[in-house]
């Protein structure tokens, strides 16, 4: 029966539960604008979601010519037809009234309306001076996790093969860097071993760093729906924070922020010293086990409670856990790969699954996750820098094969060091060699660390700056030229999600005013620049989306990430497909390595991989001598120090992340009502036990301090560890998204305001959750509670904060499918 809920207070929705190796059943969820009803939608355009890495499949309703609201896609694999809060409501900042529509030029100090001509002339003379004086290492693109695939490959081609510049990278380099780089590390390889469906049969969860219920609601849902089922799946939380994932946990962990090493290193000891081993895996498909059990020998779990400060006896309880698992499935995010040794300590999990055998098969798996929607296509494309189908930049066949594939010579494709990563493409900027830096889809004046760098850097005279954005952002403020740009449901394209499913998302309505599609864009400047291949021929010969796909498909050809299997035709109309698709796999690949490794032979390889300790590039000779035979590689690292660590001056471990109700830098959940009501402002979070001592309370006015910056918020106690503060990253300058910039002297309420310009040495992740700071009340509360929502990981400890709630414009209907058949086995 059809039900209505308020998809605010209760965010996953109702239950429907399911036995392991059984499917989960369907569950279709709809929200449409007042007024409008399943009758008096016109027609649904196939879609999927663009506000989280899920890749929720979805329709988008039409009426009246305008977005009318949105329903799952009951059908499709990754979700059967559940949406989340951002899912459901955030299509309504489409049509919000500050939608860039014309382009902007800079007129001395304002940024006024321009017309297309003028403002691509601007781009283009730009960009013919600066390779004349300079060359191409003057011109920079920092690119987004939110394009389609079409527009990724098209970037690439006019950055590398066009321009010919090292230094093209996305924000993928701040949420998902050290996901590619731990998969490389290990199988010589991005792409995810794993799949959303192993939720389905697995006995054990492990959840390191991964707060899935806010960031991957829909697959926190699955999870839901297993733990009310038969035979439910334990679960082990490693975080910090008092997250649904925690609350539901059989075993949760709150390591000091820092220190996953040790405690991975612990856990691989423990492991090891119990045999709870697979002797025939690691002979048959690893190299390295024995420096790795040396490595780890003396890591025990009292070695590992000293520098982590939770008991040994937990430590022990959750190697107990993943060791005698029967089906182990882990999912890492942010609280390893924006942490100290990010890398080293995505490897050391990965290591878990290979000395235990959990690979391949349905419920043992690895999710190295992605934050963003099509981070994985950034990857695949080559807009993280990296060459596009997983190609190895160090390998000289793999560039000429590549300079096959776009016609032109190999010395065409900068590959005489590794790609320049965006941290260090904003030092270049900040020295002076990078002179123009193109942003696209993305908001470094708010995400990157350190924000009064950033801002300075930006507004170098001798810097000039391009933005290509739907608002106008805190960057966009500071730009020379910005380009009004379509988004999801104004454009066709594909996009991969964090388990390699492609989507279609076909255009439902126009995009406003003269705006135009990324790929329009992207077109129209290599037309202008009259980028040609070694005939003379156009180097980019594609002219809309599905040509575009097109063309990406013959460079993916015979690669780990290969679609040439798939069309528009195949992907419209069904569910998603997880590549590899092709004449092997026509169907799609639900699991990598089902039969050993695949990828990390010497002369197919992505990456010959780093020192996880120093980051220092593995030659071509010294991989071929540890690897050969190209199996996974079990690399060990030793746990050291972070940077930055408390004092007397900054007693508080300071910790960035996120809410279940907003995404990034606000940029479009901002804009939606729904949404915005449940989180409207920055908050600080303090453990209870701090906040007693401290004699602090709900709704104080506080600030927090580091030696680069300040923020100031409401103060939320919860049940945070002791001796560390969370702030959420999403919030700007503006108090609301139409307000103005403050100047200098304005208080922050970034939480990049304090943090660090520090990156690991390995992903070049930056580290936003390393920062020490101090804490001071500025004034007491007036009865108002922080502006925190009470239904997610910021829930206070009191009971006198009223419940977070939407409203009737927050409800959904949630219409359950089909009763599916209990007998049926999908492994």
């Amino acid at each position: 029966m059809q039900s209505s809920a308020d998809r605010i207070a209760e965010p996953w929705g109702a239950r429907t539960p399911y036995g392991r190796h059984q499917r989960w059943p369907t569950r279709v969820d709809t929200h449409l604008a007042e007024g409008i009803g399943p009758d008096t939608v016109e027609h649904w355009v196939q879609t999927a979601s663009l506000l989280h890495s899920d890749g929720d499949a979805m329709d988008i309703a039409v009426a009246d010519g305008r977005i009318a609201g949105v329903r799952g896609r009951a059908g499709d694999r990754v979700n059967r037809g559940r949406l989340g809060p951002k899912d459901l409501f955030g299509w309504q900042a489409n049509a919000s009234p500050d939608r860039l529509n014309r382009p902007l030029v800079r007129d001395g100090d304002r940024l006024v309306e321009s017309d297309w001509d003028t403002a691509m002339n601007r781009v283009t003379s730009r960009s013919r001076d600066l390779l004349v004086e300079r060359g191409p290492g003057s011109i920079g693109f920092y690119t987004t996790g939110q394009l389609f695939l079409e527009e990724y490959y098209t970037l690439t081609v006019l950055a590398r093969a066009g321009i010919g510049t090292n230094h093209l990278d996305g924000n993928t380099r701040l949420c998902t860097a050290t996901a590619a780089e731990a998969l490389k590390e290990t199988f010589g390889c991005d792409g995810q071993p794993g799949s959303f469906d192993d939720i389905d049969h697995a006995d054990v969860i492990a959840l390191f760093g991964h707060n899935i219920a806010e960031t991957q609601p829909v697959q926190w849902m699955r999870i839901l729906d297993r733990l009310d089922g038969t035979d439910p799946p334990r679960l082990l939380c490693v975080d910090p924070r008092p997250t649904p994932v925690a609350r539901a946990a059989a075993v949760h962990l709150a390591p000091r922020p820092g220190t996953n090493l040790a405690l991975l290193n612990a856990l691989l000891h423990e492991t090891i010293r119990h045999d709870r081993t697979d002797p025939d895996y690691i002979r048959a498909h690893t190299v390295g086990y024995d420096e790795l059990a040396t490595r780890v020998q003396d890591c025990t779990p009292r070695w590992a409670a000293d520098i982590c400060d939770i008991p040994a006896a937990r430590i022990s309880e959750a190697a107990e856990l993943l060791g005698t698992a029967d089906r182990l499935l882990s999912t890492v995010l942010q609280g390893v790969y924006q942490s100290h040794q990010a890398t080293a300590a995505a490897v050391q999990i990965n290591n878990l699954h290979l000395i235990r055998g959990m690979l391949g098969k349905p419920g043992a798996g690895i999710l190295q996750m992605n934050g963003q929607p099509t981070a994985q296509n950034t990857r695949e494309c080559g807009a993280n820098g990296d060459l596009p189908g997983f190609r190895n930049w160090q390998n000289d066949r793999h560039v000429a094969d590549l300079a096959a594939v776009w016609n032109v010579e190999p010395t065409t494709i900068p590959h005489y060091a590794p790609p320049t990563h965006a941290m260090q493409m904003f030092r270049y900027a900040e020295q002076g060699s990078i002179r123009m830096l193109w942003i696209s889809g993305t908001n470094p004046a708010v995400s990157l660390p350190e924000l009064a760098r950033v801002r300075s850097i930006l507004t170098q005279r001798r810097l000039f700056v391009v933005v290509q954005d739907l608002f106008l952002t805190e960057t966009a403020q500071l730009a020379d030229v910005v380009l009004p740009a379509a988004t999801w449901g104004e454009k066709t394209g594909t996009f991969t999600n964090a388990d390699r499913t492609v989507h279609l998302s076909d255009r439902a309505v126009p995009p406003p005013g003269d705006a135009r599609s990324d790929l329009d864009i992207f077109l129209d400047y290599a037309a202008r620049m009259d980028f040609r291949d070694k005939d003379d021929g156009p180097l980019i010969t594609w002219h809309d989306p599905e040509s575009a796909f097109e063309a990406w498909k013959r460079c993916s050809a015979g690669r780990p990430c290969d679609y040439t299997g798939l069309s528009y035709a195949k992907l419209r109309g069904g569910s998603g497909i997880q590549w590899p698709v092709n004449d092997r796999a026509p169907e799609g690949t639900p699991r990598l390595y089902t039969d050993g490794i695949s990828w990390a032979h010497p002369e197919v390889c992505e990456s010959y991989g780093k020192d996880l300790e120093t980051g220092a590039t593995v030659s071509p000779v010294e991989y071929r001598s540890l690897n050969p035979d190209g199996k996974a590689v079990l690399k060990a690292a030793a746990y050291l120090t972070p940077h930055e660590t408390p004092s007397q001056e900054y007693p508080f471990q300071l910790t960035t992340g996120r809410t279940l109700y907003h995404f990034h830098t606000r940029t479009k959940t901002g804009r939606v009502p729904q949404l915005n009501r449940a989180a409207p402002d920055v908050w600080v979070e303090i453990s209870t036990q701090d906040a007693e001592r401290l004699d602090l309370a709900e709704g104080d006015l506080v600030e927090v301090r580091t030696p680069r910056g300040a923020l100031q918020g409401r103060l939320r106690p919860t049940g945070l560890r002791p001796g560390v503060l969370f702030v959420p990253f999403h919030y700007g300058y503006w108090d609301t998204p139409a307000g103005s910039a403050p100047d200098a002297t304005t208080p922050g309420r970034a939480a990049n305001e304090t943090t660090i310009t520090d990156w690991d040495p390995a992903s070049k992740q930056p580290l936003f959750k390393t920062a020490a700071a101090a804490l001071t009340r500025l004034a007491r509360g007036d009865g108002t509670p922080a502006p925190a929502p009470t239904t997610t990981a910021s829930a206070p400890t009191t009971a006198t904060v009223a419940a977070t709630t939407g409203g009737p414009a927050a409800h959904a209907t949630q219409d359950p499918g089909p009763t599916p058949d209990s007998r049926k086995d999908h492994r």
